[in-house]
């Protein structure tokens, strides 16, 4: 699913973004549509914000970890929690299309905490800065039904 998700985000990129994927298998247990809410959203949001010739890097690990990191605004680490919060944005709005509402973080965050994930967000250091999202889900048994594998 992350892969996918990542391929059809790619097909509507202009920006000329560098990726970087490392992707291992990571079962999850957990609503499938829910997860890929989770991942797009992610992925929306390290394209969005990020910078014209930029970086995305998405990875997953057998230790059930998801990261997604890009580049982008420098943003001051005591800003990144309200990030996660609904309607919280980094920068005021500025009415343009496609900007997004301030969201798609809170919505990740919400779906994390429902699949008993830690959420960890950080903010990338100057001069490359942009936001790296770490979730830890519980490691899932592949071979119980429902789980999600994101391949």
């Amino acid at each position: 699913m992350t892969a996918d998700a990542l391929d059809a985000m790619l097909g509507r990129m202009e920006r000329g973004l560098t990726v970087e994927r490392t992707l291992a298998p990571l079962a999850v247990t957990g609503d499938r549509t829910l997860l890929g809410h989770l991942v797009r959203n992610l992925l929306t949001n390290a394209v969005r914000h990020n910078r014209a010739g930029g970086r995305l890097t998405l990875a997953t690990s057998i230790e059930g970890e998801l990261t997604v990191s890009n580049t982008g605004p420098v943003i001051g680490p005591a800003d990144v929690p309200r990030l996660l919060e609904p309607f919280r944005r980094s920068a005021e709005r500025q009415h343009t299309a496609g900007e997004g509402a301030g969201l798609g973080l809170s919505i990740v965050a919400s779906i994390a905490r429902a699949h008993g994930a830690e959420l960890t967000a950080r903010a990338n250091p100057a001069p490359d800065g942009g936001l790296t999202i770490r979730l830890r889900f519980p490691v899932a048994d592949a071979r119980r039904q429902g789980s999600v594998q994101p391949e």
